[in-house]
């Protein structure tokens, strides 16, 4: 607790700045009649004041005004008179209370939570709007679902490998399984607010930055589950490689510009063939998307995320197990086995051997280009997995393009 004679003319100006930024949004939805509330923009400054005062007089007369104000607050929603009273401006009140005494300890966090909740004070009309006209019942519950998964079930699963070859973390597994519905959610959002034209390709371009593989898996459930969008969910699937190049990119620039100089052609190569491939299905997908798709399912399948979660530990599991069964049999096999679960690992781990002199730049393409075709195969297998024969027939020879021209870059700069 901070004395009051060491406090500054600041912190009690930031406090009174509280008040009234939070009492300012309340006095405009005060009312009128005998449904109007008691607490508008001047009892919020002076309560905000009095939790910065008691603060700084001591932990005893701030507890009695917490407990004070709550009484207050208690009279005020009895007494309340409208058809629907509800603990907003009460429970704000306290809030105030709160943010002007610890305005006192460290006034920029004070202003920047004060400022949070004047928005969400301010933001009643879209928040309600969102939730009871364009949010659906099902919507909800897969929003609770994802909520669960992320915040109660992620936090409680070990960060430690729990096989005997160490390739399986519970955690990381976990998060493939969270991108996968996140991934899945967004499309869904993308096409309720883009339409089915244009939501799944940009879902997918964006989410490639993220794991294409997810999304890819992502992609081939929806067309699996929506025939009308194969065509957009094709688009976004190959798309998702464009940002795996991209990204891929960015991370060798970090570690090693040789690296990234020898890696160039290829990657500007599959880039461009992906982005091409991906633009030809996002026209299809315009031509025969005319019409909107009104009833478009659940946000995401958490059977279809947690079948992708499974794969990603079998292949895993499969890949450390044959590395420990055959020993060390150079960097090149070892990037491709890594590659079965993700390419910018194995890509960044060369770019570091590279860094440290450990090995030559020009012998850094052949273990990326390793890694980055058996992780085209977990690509596949996701396909005709997650979106069945006919998502895999559109979307597994695009893929094969994009690995043929990398490694046809590769030849071209080697020669």
């Amino acid at each position: 607790m901070t004395p009051l004679s060491d406090v500054s003319w600041t912190h009690l100006a930031v406090a009174l700045g509280i008040g009234l930024l939070i009492g300012l949004e309340r006095e405009r939805r005060k009312g009128t009649g005998a449904s109007r509330s008691p607490a508008g923009i001047r009892t919020y400054a002076l309560v905000s004041l009095l939790g910065a005062l008691a603060a700084g007089l001591g932990p005893w007369l701030l507890a009695a005004s917490v407990v004070g104000v709550a009484l207050l607050a208690v009279v005020s929603y009895l007494r309340n008179r409208s058809d629907d009273p509800g603990l907003t401006s009460e429970i704000a009140l306290l809030v105030t209370l709160l943010l002007g005494a610890w305005a006192m300890q460290a006034p920029a966090w004070a202003a920047a939570v004060a400022a949070v909740v004047a928005a969400l004070l301010a933001a009643r009309d879209p928040i309600h709007q969102f939730v009871h006209g364009w949010l659906t019942e099902q919507e909800l519950h897969d929003l609770l679902v994802l909520a669960v998964a992320t915040l109660l079930v992620l936090p409680l699963m070990p960060d430690e490998p729990i096989d005997p070859w160490g390739a399986l973390q519970p955690r990381a597994l976990w998060l493939v399984v969270i991108l996968v519905m996140s991934i899945a959610a967004a499309g869904h959002v993308a096409l309720r607010v883009l339409g089915n034209r244009w939501g799944l390709p940009l879902v997918g371009l964006s989410g490639g930055f993220v794991s294409s593989t997810a999304t890819i898996g992502a992609m081939g459930t929806r067309a699996r589950n929506n025939p009308a969008l194969a065509q957009a969910a094709v688009a976004g699937a190959v798309l998702s490689t464009v940002g795996t190049m991209v990204q891929m990119a960015l991370l060798l620039a970090v570690t090693s510009l040789p690296t990234l100089r020898a890696m160039a052609l290829p990657l500007l190569g599959a880039g461009g063939v992906a982005l091409a491939f991906g633009g030809v299905a996002t026209w299809r997908s315009m031509r025969s998307s005319g019409e909107a798709v009104t009833d478009l399912g659940r946000a995401f399948s958490f059977k279809a995320a947690l079948g992708m979660g499974a794969l990603l530990a079998t292949v895993s599991l499969a890949s450390a197990a044959l590395s420990r069964a055959y020993g060390q049999a150079g960097l090149a096999v070892g990037a491709a086995l890594a590659g079965l679960a993700d390419t910018h690992a194995p890509a960044v781990s060369v770019a570091a051997l590279v860094a440290s002199d450990a090995i030559g730049a020009a012998t850094a393409p052949l273990p990326i280009l390793l890694a980055l075709t058996t992780n085209t195969l977990s690509k596949c297998v996701a396909a005709v997995s997650a979106g069945g024969r006919p998502f895999a027939q559109q979307v597994v020879p695009g893929l094969l393009l994009i690995l043929a021209t990398a490694w046809g870059g590769w030849w071209l700069s080697a020669g």
